[in-house]
């Protein structure tokens, strides 16, 4: 269920790193629980102890992981220009993207199974339309430059970390590429780059789509 999660998962799973996963319930609010809270104070996911080390945060797990040599330079590149380049992303989703999109995703799909609230017409309008802005973003002003990635022609954490997110308002109805084309045409590769451990990280998530495809 948690975007940053699924990318995490994705990417330890491609760089074939040896760990073990917990699953955290989060319709259940288990990441408030007592126990959780003990793993991060911040009660949220994801969260990982690397020899002892606890460390929240995606972008910072991540940035961490590379400097321990767990991501090749492949997949998040360590020559400074490159770096800085999917560094610029990584620093420009977190309200530029994410926000939105998580935003949308938790008044329409998740307010009313954790906090039995449900949102109006209006309000449900108004968070669409700021994600939709968001995504516009990312298809003209980052996919739309001329280079076949984010960060330019090759592949980084950074178009695993969008692609993972674009997902997450697909859950309440909203498939962004079928309105925005340079995402439809960078999403599919993606996809195929990391599976099969993109799909398996998206079965929960791909089964609640098709749930509420079947009741449309």
């Amino acid at each position: 269920m948690s975007q940053p999660s699924r990318a995490l998962y994705i990417l330890l799973k491609t760089v074939k790193c040896n760990f073990e996963s917990k699953y955290v319930d989060l319709r259940k609010g288990e990441h408030y629980s007592e126990e959780y809270s003990k793993v991060n104070r911040l009660q949220k996911v994801p969260v990982i102890e690397h020899n002892g080390f606890i460390l929240s945060e995606s972008i910072a797990i991540i940035n961490y992981l590379s400097r321990e040599a767990i991501i090749p330079e492949t997949l998040y590149p360590k020559e400074s220009k490159a770096r800085a380049l999917v560094q610029e992303y990584l620093e420009w989703q977190h309200i530029g993207l994410r926000l939105h999109c998580a935003m949308f995703f938790r008044v329409k799909y998740m307010d009313p199974i954790l906090f039995g609230r449900s949102p109006s017409d209006e309000q449900i309008r108004g968070y669409e339309q700021r994600m939709a802005a968001a995504i516009e973003l990312l298809d003209t002003k980052w996919l739309g430059r001329g280079t076949e990635f984010i960060a330019g022609n090759t592949i980084t954490v950074a178009d695993l970390m969008a692609s993972c997110e674009l997902e997450q308002p697909r859950m309440a109805g909203f498939d962004p590429q079928d309105k925005f084309p340079n995402i439809a045409i960078w999403w599919p590769k993606v996809r195929q780059y990391f599976n099969p451990h993109y799909d398996e990280a998206h079965v929960i998530l791909n089964k609640i789509i098709k749930k509420r495809s079947s009741k449309l």
